[in-house]
């Protein structure tokens, strides 16, 4: 039986929204503000709250924000007035899951409630299983379109915070060394753009990039991505069709005389970003691997 949480100052507003749920399957307990409501969250948690926004002490938004810091699993559902709908929609923002207006209690609340309990509860099932998952690996092949990279390096953060294999800050600096690297494998191996081609101040590098996406041998190569997930960090594989080129013969990006130019600054972020990287032996293949962050 599912425990919900009524929070309102208002007696006859509580016993209202009490009487909504009693007798329906849940067992129904109050608080008279946010404060109590966090003390008794504390002590016993429920599976779900319903507040009101107008409160003395800690109001609902507050709560809301508490709730959100304190105890992530716990949804919320907000109780609302006709005057307080900007306060409801910062409450919404700061992580409420749904709402129901007072004036519709005895029609919705109850409908409202089962609903997102049924979200929270397969949220948590997925969260369940994701805990027990200790490796994932894909196979990705790629055209030449810059606009592709975006949604595959989004479900490569994705599989990074399930497995929590760092924290966000790190997996910003992951997803832009991996963007470097697709990026590379993009223009420098399938197009054969030449990199000291940005060093010009017009636009001839994106120009005969453009061109060389509609010429052939360019168009029909592909970029080729395993990615591999487990317990001990993430390893990425991406190899070009293009000639490639001796590996010894690229610039030290940490060279204080080449931070300036345009060109390795991909290979500077990469070489930062992540633990390992390695290229096979004419540089159309590269591969990447950041360990598990230390807890």
């Amino acid at each position: 039986m599912a425990t919900i949480l009524i929070v309102d100052d208002s007696v006859v507003d509580r016993k209202l929204a009490g009487g909504c749920l009693k007798n329906r399957d849940f067992e129904v307990a109050f608080a008279c503000d946010g404060r109590e409501a966090l003390d008794l969250i504390a002590d016993d948690p429920p599976d779900l709250v319903v507040t009101d926004l107008q409160m003395p002490e800690v109001d609902g938004l507050e709560l809301v924000k508490q709730i959100r810091k304190r105890h992530r699993q716990i949804p919320v559902i907000l109780m609302t007035a006709h005057g307080n709908e900007e306060v409801a929609v910062a409450a919404l923002k700061a992580g409420a899951a749904s709402y129901v207006p007072k004036k519709n209690l005895s029609r919705d609340l109850e409908e409202t409630v089962r609903n997102v309990l049924s979200i929270a509860h397969s949220e948590r099932a997925e969260q369940q299983v994701l805990e027990s998952l200790t490796s994932v690996r894909m196979v990705f092949e790629l055209g030449n379109e810059i606009s592709a990279l975006r949604p595959l390096i989004l479900l490569m953060q994705s599989h990074i915070r399930q497995l929590g294999i760092c924290d966000e800050a790190d997996i910003v600096r992951i997803s832009t060394a991996l963007q470097e690297g697709l990026i590379n494998a993009i223009e420098h191996g399938n197009l054969e753009l030449d990199s000291t081609l940005r060093e010009l101040k017009d636009n001839t590098y994106q120009k005969l990039g453009d061109e060389r996406r509609q010429q052939e041998p360019y168009r029909s190569r592909k970029v080729h991505v395993t990615a591999e997930f487990n317990r001990e960090g993430c390893r990425w594989t991406i190899r070009d069709e293009g000639q490639g080129f001796d590996p010894a013969s690229l610039p030290d990006p940490r060279d204080p005389a080449n931070l300036q130019r345009a060109s390795g600054r991909g290979l500077l972020l990469i070489r930062t970003f992540m633990d390992e990287v390695a290229f096979n032996d004419n540089a159309s293949e590269i591969t990447m691997f950041r360990k598990r962050s230390s807890s």
